[in-house]
């Protein structure tokens, strides 16, 4: 009987090491992670070519290098691909796209565009103040006794550049002076349909265009904060009214403002009760339900669905409070700390709008919002003709 010959043991190909100037904070991350590779090698000598991702190298015959060769040349036999996904034999870079993106991000900045809707008098300039903590809006929204009483609602635009961390945003923030403070409110809610619409309607003529602009100044309202009166008892039948009306073509956030002047008790009833009427009204405010996308966004949404409607107290002044700063209302029994969760839920509403949903409430309006305005554009008089740049409207902000 014939001696058998034990198979030829072959040696693993050496792992390119990911360089240690792409996104790497320390010089140990410049070698690969466990179960990455086999040999431990911090380098490929010149002539060897890194293996196609995915790829198994059986080289018959043929030397390490002549294997990787054959690879890199189209030849994959033996090659395969797992049903979760491929195993990466080295480093690439795909993890450097989010810093590419990020630095694109600050170098063009972006938009965000909030309109905020109430009565005069429930505190709107000071609480777009206080969530970006600068003048961003106007001191005041009543009218002197001199001034004479619109019509009808007016729309007032104000944008700021703010930047924090090298990162820079156009912020503008709409006002409507003049919403249910006339005797007569019928179809107050028109000229910030219109308005909102008209948005709509520069961006889509923008991108018809036959000649495009590199970036579209986008102008869109991205998120409508409604303030409601803190009445403790239900919502007015205005309230309802303009939620229902505009709920499908803006991210509506309803609050309750100045929700100091209500114990502990009467908001946490009355925010039972605004949830139940909403419910039954059938209005949708953000975020929506049926735009979770997974389960946990699901999860995350939840809770904050269950807090809404905020109840909030803004203030722009600060205040000595056991040796910090803070931001509050000064009160004959003491102060009320904006930012204090146990005092209202401003903190909730700040982190919930701009720290975890900023992006989010843009996409939506983009995606959703925007998209069912132009598919009902495009329909009505079977879509809209290209028009030049002298033909095309600029942004009134």
């Amino acid at each position: 009987m014939s001696d058998q010959v034990p198979p030829e043991v072959r040696p693993k190909p050496a792992v390119p090491a990911k360089p240690p100037n792409v996104g790497a904070p320390s010089p140990s991350s410049a070698f690969p992670p466990q179960g990455f590779g086999g040999g431990g090698a911090s380098s490929l000598p010149p002539s060897a070519i890194p293996v196609p991702i995915g790829s198994h190298v059986a080289s018959h015959g043929a030397g390490h290098v002549g294997g990787l060769a054959a690879a890199h040349n189209g030849g994959h036999a033996g090659s395969h691909r797992s049903a979760g996904g491929s195993i990466l034999l080295g480093y690439i870079g795909i993890d450097t796209i989010i810093e590419q993106m990020r630095k694109k991000t600050m170098k063009t900045g972006f938009d965000f565009n909030i309109m905020v809707v109430g009565n005069s008098g429930l505190g709107k300039s000071t609480l777009v103040n206080t969530l970006f903590k600068s003048q961003v809006s106007r001191r005041s929204a009543g009218w002197a006794r001199d001034d004479k009483i619109p019509k009808t609602v007016e729309i007032k635009a104000v944008s700021h550049v703010l930047e924090e961390g090298g990162v820079k945003m156009k912020l503008t923030v709409v006002d409507t002076p003049g919403f249910g403070d006339l005797i007569n409110n019928d179809n107050c809610w028109d000229p910030i349909s219109k308005y909102i619409n008209e948005q709509y309607e520069k961006f889509l003529k923008e991108e018809v265009n036959i000649t495009r602009k590199k970036r579209i100044p986008d102008t869109r309202v991205h998120c409508c904060i409604y303030f409601i009166s803190p009445t403790g008892h239900s919502l007015r039948s205005l309230d309802i009214e303009f939620m229902k009306r505009l709920s499908h073509s803006v991210n509506i956030i309803p609050i309750i403002a100045k929700s100091d002047t209500m114990t502990i008790e009467e908001r946490l009833e009355f925010k039972q009760r605004v949830r139940k009427e909403l419910e039954m009204a059938g209005i949708e405010f953000y975020p929506q339900k049926e735009f979770d996308e997974d389960m946990e966004d699901k999860s995350d949404n939840d809770k904050i669905r269950e807090a809404i409607p905020f109840a909030v107290v803004g203030s722009d002044k600060e205040y000595q409070v056991n040796g910090k700063r803070v931001l509050g209302r000064k009160t004959a029994w003491g102060i009320v700390e904006v930012e204090n969760p146990n005092h209202c839920e401003f903190a909730l509403l700040r982190d919930f709008l701009i720290r975890s949903h900023l992006q989010d409430l843009k996409e939506v309006t983009h995606n959703i919002h925007y998209e069912t305005y132009r598919a009902k554009r495009l329909n009505e008089n079977g879509g809209l003709h290209p028009i030049s740049s002298n033909g095309t409207q600029e942004s009134n902000l």
